[in-house]
């Protein structure tokens, strides 16, 4: 079987909505997503997450891991740390080694649950970087479950992502739609974990099944990046830490998601939304299917033999597609 196309990038997210790592050679598979994978994650007082969403300054957040720390079956010692850096900020440093104490209400999206809090320090460079009270916390894999929609993924679990273990997008489909804007956008703003290259834009639409490095995944469901609806009069209702970004262009209500924002300066604009949602909207793609204001791009995947241990993907891998639908509208969505 020729390959579809190989693995260009790998990224890494440690923080929720703070700037990945670009791996040099290797990342560690776990059913959740990769190694370090959104671990972590910075809380209000309420310990509901902030995001991009409502804190854009949380792009221009630096985190930094130990090189080894990407190697099959390397495990943190005393002296093993995060390093975070942030504009006018001294580095902080997190230490891997899992902490002890715990905070109660902790909430994203629909989960609500305890994690592990990362303590004083941290909590006083949040609070000092975003100009209001927070917290770091540490996923706690040991006491808590967080399902993926069983609609789209029975079974599966995340940590502190949005929706689903990994999101895989080409460089086909970010070059196709750079043709059509004015300013190019980098890959950053889309914030996949695997990025492939070889095969033609929007190609990973149709991949329901694929094979990186003996590694078996699960196309589940197309990434949808903004709503699109009509214009409100007032935003009253929404509550003041919403985890949205809200602009209103020609008359059209755009709910803003991360592609939004400039990862160099933590600004938003309309773009890429205006654009995608001429050309990725549900009524291009799926124009018969149920219309619910979305624009897609990139693929949700879930690793399904995720029994293994010691399994890696490693850039450069070849992608081969298994089984694949005839066209977006047939791919869940």
């Amino acid at each position: 079987m020729e390959a579809a196309a190989k693995v260009k990038s790998i990224f890494v997210y440690p923080i929720k909505s703070c700037r990945g790592i670009s791996v040099s050679q290797q990342a560690p598979l776990t059913p959740t997503g990769f190694r370090w994978d959104r671990q972590w994650m910075v809380i209000n007082n309420n310990g509901r997450a902030y995001t991009q969403r409502n804190e854009p300054k949380l792009a221009l957040v630096e985190t930094e891991l130990p090189n080894e720390a990407f190697l099959e079956g390397w495990e943190p010692t005393g002296r093993s740390f995060m390093v975070i850096r942030a504009p006018g900020m001294q580095a902080l440093k997190i230490s891997l080694s899992k902490p002890r104490d715990i905070a109660d209400g902790v909430s994203v999206w629909e989960w609500c649950g305890s994690a592990l809090a990362e303590g004083a320090e941290a909590s006083n460079w949040f609070t000092n970087y975003l100009g209001k009270p927070s917290r770091l916390v540490r996923y706690n894999a040991e006491s808590e479950t967080r399902p993926v929609d069983p609609k789209y993924a029975a079974g599966e679990k995340i940590m502190f992502s949005d929706c689903y273990p990994f999101m895989l997008l080409s460089q086909g489909s970010l070059d196709a739609l750079n043709k059509l804007l004015k300013e190019p956008i980098p890959i950053n703003r889309f914030r996949p974990n695997i990025l492939v290259d070889g095969c033609e834009p929007f190609s990973e639409d149709l991949w329901m099944g694929i094979r990186i490095n003996n590694c078996t995944f699960q196309g589940v469901k197309l990434c949808d990046r903004c709503k699109v609806r009509t214009v409100v009069h007032s935003l009253r209702d929404f509550p003041s830490d919403t985890s949205i970004c809200i602009h209103v262009f020609n008359n059209t209500e755009i709910v803003f998601q991360v592609p939004t924002i400039n990862q160099d300066t933590g600004v938003a604009g309309p773009e890429p939304s205006e654009t995608l949602r001429q050309i990725r909207s549900d009524k291009v793609l799926r124009p018969n299917q149920k219309q619910q204001g979305k624009i897609y791009f990139g693929q949700n995947l879930v690793w399904k033999d995720n029994l293994s241990n010691g399994k890696v993907l490693k850039l450069g891998d070849p992608v081969f597609v298994m089984r694949k639908v005839n066209s977006a509208a047939e791919a869940a969505a």
